[in-house]
């Protein structure tokens, strides 16, 4: 499997990649932008966000939901119009939320970060029918991910500065059970593999780990094996889609 360019966005942090009706669509948290690529013609549609934005979501309810730093919101594509649906972390002006997933039911798990990169505020949020409630996983510096497995049952948090992946069940309530540890990349054989960042699960469960850092995205099994590897002509990978 080989990397091909595609297409110069001039991102300043691209992120959150998501095929939504035959469009790719991705932000730059950064930037406070969300995009539009038609895969056909190349076209790019761009919508200047307020706030910095850590990703976009189809919705069941037509348009689409951001991550804004301050909640999500839904997005009107065709006025640009933003409507808040929850307000988040108003005690930390420095968080920003950074990466979302879709579950089986519909709910979107979504994780927030320290801004500066240096205290551990990073919460992972599940918002429910427009509640949004904190998942019940401990707070980090830059939660990643969440990844749903296929079959609706796991969730994988990335912790990006820890070097660490862990699994959660899925509870009935739409919390996280306890987690354990999946995958670990501070061993040695994995120092120069960088920083895991976004995450995905293919429709076998494997799991897709883009690597910050690391020039590369890497699949494992459901059981932690390594199945692919893909390298890239860029250094700062965060996500596939």
């Amino acid at each position: 499997m080989q990397a091909d360019h595609f297409l110069k966005v001039g991102a300043h942090l691209g992120e959150g990649p998501c095929w939504i009706d035959g469009a790719l669509w991705f932000v730059d948290i950064k930037g406070n932008t969300v995009f539009k690529v038609d895969p056909e013609t190349h076209a790019l549609i761009r919508w200047a966000t307020p706030e910095h934005v850590g990703w976009v979501l189809p919705s069941a309810h037509g348009g689409l939901i951001v991550g804004l730093q301050s909640g999500p919101h839904r997005l009107d594509p065709e006025s640009g119009t933003l409507t808040r649906i929850a307000q988040v972390h108003t005690d930390l002006p420095d968080n920003r939320l950074n990466d979302a997933a879709i579950d089986a039911e519909g709910r979107v798990w979504f994780g927030s970060m320290d801004n500066l990169e240096e205290s551990e505020t990073g919460v992972v949020f599940v918002l429910d029918k427009g509640d949004v409630r904190e998942a019940g996983i401990p707070a980090i510096t830059i939660t990643n991910g969440p990844a749903i497995s296929p079959c609706g049952s796991w969730l994988y948090h990335v912790d990006t500065i820890g070097r660490r992946v862990y699994r959660h069940a899925i509870q009935a309530d739409g919390t996280a059970g306890d987690g354990e540890l999946f995958l670990d990349f501070t061993t040695p054989d994995r120092d120069d593999w960088g920083h895991p960042d976004g995450a995905i699960c293919d429709a076998e469960g494997g799991i897709w780990q883009g690597f910050f850092g690391g020039a590369a995205a890497r699949r494992f099994a459901p059981d932690g094996t390594l199945t692919h590897e893909v390298r890239f002509p860029v250094s700062n990978v965060t996500k596939i889609t």
